[in-house]
This record gives C-alpha cells, sequence and structure tokens, in this order.
C-alpha cells in the first residue's frame, strides 16, 4: 500500500483544515516546498497537494506554488482542488503535475468520460464523503447522492483510480472510516486510495486489510502521532 502525505495549500501556506471547515484552518508553515522536500527526504514516493483556494472558488489558486513543488522534488505530485475542466487539467499538468484530482466536476459521467478520453489513467475521481452522502465545491455543499454510487457510474465512465475521503474523520486525529472504506474498496473494480483520519500504524494497517491501495496521511504527520519513515518501513 503507497502511503502520500498530503500538503493542503491556502494562501501560499502549507494548513490543516478540520473536517474540511475552512473557518478552522492551523498553519504549519509558511514554506510548502521545505515541507515537501521534508516528505521526499523521509521516504515519500508521491506526493498529495490540496489547492484549498482552488476548491473552494473552482479555479487553481496557487499554481505557481503547485509548480515550484513540483520542480523542488524528485516524485510524482498529484493534485487536488479546483480542476473542474479539462483546459484548467492542461494546465495544472503543464505545471508538471503527474495526475489530477476531478470532484465536483465528476458528478456528471459524462464529464467523467471526457476527462479519461482525453488523459486516460492521470485523471483520478476524488469522492468525498459526509455520512455516506457525496459533498462538493471544497466540501461546502451537500448532495443526495450516495458515495458508493457515484464511484459506481465513474467507474462505468473509466475511472480507474478513486480518491475516498471520510469528511467527517478528516484533521481529528481519531481514526479513519475504515467501514465506510471497506464498502468502498468492495463496491467497485478499481484502486482505491483512503484518507481522512489516518493517526496510526494500526490505523494504516486497517485501511491495508479493507484493502485500500494507498493512504493519504496529512495532520497526523504535522502533528507528530505519525513517523512518515516508520510508516513506510513498517508498509511497503
Amino acid at each position: 500500500m503507497e502511503i502520500i502525505p498530503a500538503i493542503d495549500l491556502s494562501d501560499g501556506r502549507c494548513v490543516r483544515l478540520l473536517q474540511g471547515r475552512y473557518e478552522q484552518e492551523t498553519v504549519f508553515s509558511d514554506d510548502p516546498v521545505a515541507i515537501a522536500r521534508q516528505w521526499e527526504e523521509q521516504g515519500a514516493q508521491r506526493l498529495h497537494v490540496v489547492d484549498l483556494d482552488g476548491a473552494r472558488e473552482g479555479t487553481p489558486g496557487n499554481l505557481d506554488l503547485i509548480g515550484r513543488i513540483v520542480q523542488a522534488v524528485g516524485v510524482p505530485v498529484q493534485l487536488g482542488g479546483g480542476v473542474r475542466t479539462i483546459p484548467i487539467a492542461r494546465q495544472v499538468l503543464d505545471a508538471g503535475v503527474d495526475r489530477f484530482i476531478v470532484g465536483t466536476a465528476a458528478l456528471d459521467p459524462d464529464a467523467a468520460r471526457e476527462f479519461v478520453a482525453e488523459f486516460g489513467e492521470r485523471a483520478v475521481a476524488g469522492i468525498d464523503a459526509r455520512d455516506g452522502m457525496v459533498a462538493v465545491r471544497g466540501w461546502l455543499e451537500g448532495t443526495d447522492i450516495r458515495a458508493v454510487d457515484l464511484a459506481r457510474r465513474l467507474v462505468e465512465a473509466g475511472m480507474r483510480w478513486i480518491v475516498f475521503t471520510d469528511i467527517e474523520t478528516d484533521g481529528m486525529l481519531q481514526g479513519p472510516n475504515i467501514p465506510a472504506l471497506r464498502e468502498m474498496v468492495q463496491a467497485v473494480d478499481a484502486s482505491v486510495i483512503a484518507s481522512g483520519g489516518m493517526t496510526t500504524l494500526d490505523d494504516l494497517r486497517a485501511a491495508r486489510d479493507a484493502g485500500a491501495a494507498g493512504a493519504i496521511v496529512g495532520r497526523a504527520l504535522y502533528a507528530g502521532t505519525l513517523n512518515l519513515t516508520e510508516a513506510l518501513e513498517a508498509l511497503c
């Protein structure tokens, strides 16, 4: 299982939110590029960068910074937040991003098919759920769509990777929602990357045992409840 450190960007800084709430932001660094280098030095084989400004506004808000992060490290960078159209996807790929996450735009399976036709597996489905129901537009809006139902539709549309985030556990340092993760993994013929609540080595083991192909780790690394090098040695 791949362990992927997260770098969440807001106004050019490295931050973390609690349950996706923009008003509950903690700043961990004013130098996200240095943070990226730090995770690479500790053994990360991929980085997960989230443009929180882009997620909220619908268009990338930290693209220059993302490009500097890509140039500073030698590992692939995947980007989430604000990639809702084909032209924007091309823009982030031109900045050096390896693959991008389609969230809000993926509510429309036809749009998902267009992304897959244009970019193949560089287009990753992002499904964010609260109590099993999909949330969109930077988690600010709820829907009446079940996360597993959307996942099935997106896989039928050609998506082969899903980043599945449980909003209620995200940033809380209280463990992931393993039942929801297991349900997602069992629902689709695709690789699922777990996100939200990863706090300890046992959490990562539980995600692996639930069938996750990868796990995104954020606040636990910054708070020190999880050591990246130790986690990689234990699980990868």
